[in-house]
């Protein structure tokens, strides 16, 4: 948590007030205010097709007032559902932490978990390993076609949600070579047996995962992590510790720069990665939830 937090909140309000992006509506009796939602457009990522335009999203700093009626949640639910829709937005993302008040309500209204962020504190020096090594510009192509492996797999689990874009392999490759210009992130592949095994990559933590006052500067996030042994998203693999030594990579990459917790993504529907995070000490932390209006 920042030093000051209500400063905080109060300064990253008044922000996304004046910039006009966000989306903030309140519940009221009288003259109190008894709830509050927070809404943002989300941007498609170029390697997905987006079908449904851009998505809105419902962050972690909703909240309601401890004396609201027992419907504010709901009310204040569907009012901003109705106001993402009038904007143009056919699909509402929804996040929810482990045991959150409105994770119950979006289930109620028909949301879905599509996501999951998997989260480790207390990051521990790892044995490195000779399967596994830092990524540089001869390796963007196999990560490219491991990639579209990966794609592939979430469109099998979540077809509406993640169906590719056409032009995804170019996209990507593209965001690859500039990702390895980048100086805040770490990219690993891992190699066996003269063969390209997978590939990770670890960044800083943003506020779209963890709205004001907390503090992000001691959390890494690993977005994308694919290795072959998690292939098969429905059944386990023989092979785990080769998905582990190029995870523990990733983690120690934030360790180097100070980090001390990190979330991993993991589609909700994935259960060989979902084995493979819990495994390895990773237990979920924050579920995204979606709902499509047609």
């Amino acid at each position: 948590m920042e030093s000051e937090p209500r400063q905080s909140i109060l300064s990253a309000v008044q922000t996304s007030m004046e910039a006009g992006e966000d989306r903030w509506l309140v519940g009221e009796t009288g003259a109190n205010i008894i709830g509050v939602t927070h809404a943002m457009h989300l941007p498609v990522p170029p390697i997905y097709a987006g079908d449904f335009g851009v998505p809105g999203l419902l962050m972690e700093d909703c909240c309601i007032s401890v004396d609201a009626p027992p419907s504010t949640r709901t009310d204040l639910l569907k009012a901003a559902e109705a106001d993402l829709v009038q904007s143009g937005t056919r699909m509402v993302l929804g996040t929810s932490v482990v045991g959150g008040d409105w994770a119950e309500d979006y289930a109620q209204q028909g949301y879905e978990p599509v996501t999951l962020y998997f989260s480790r504190a207390g990051l521990r020096d790892a044995t490195s390993s000779s399967d596994v090594r830092q990524a540089d510009a001869s390796d963007v192509a196999d990560i490219v076609s491991a990639s579209a492996v990966n794609r592939q797999i979430l469109q099998h689990l979540n077809p509406r949600f993640w169906r590719p874009h056409p032009e995804a392999d170019d996209r990507f490759g593209r965001w690859m070579q500039h990702s390895l210009t980048l100086s805040d992130r770490d990219m690993f592949v891992s190699l066996g047996d003269g063969e390209f095994r997978g590939y990770a990559i670890s960044q800083p933590a943003t506020r779209l995962h963890f709205p004001s006052p907390h503090d992000i500067s001691s959390t890494g996030v690993i977005d994308d992590y694919f290795h072959q042994t998690i292939a098969n998203p429905e059944g386990p693999s023989p092979r785990w510790a080769d998905g582990h030594a190029l995870l523990e990579a990733a983690e120690m990459a934030r360790q180097k720069r100070g980090n001390s917790a990190v979330l991993v993504v993991c589609p909700a529907a994935w259960r060989t990665k979902i084995a493979l995070l819990e495994e390895a000490g990773y237990r979920k932390a924050i579920t995204w939830f979606v709902k499509i209006f047609t």
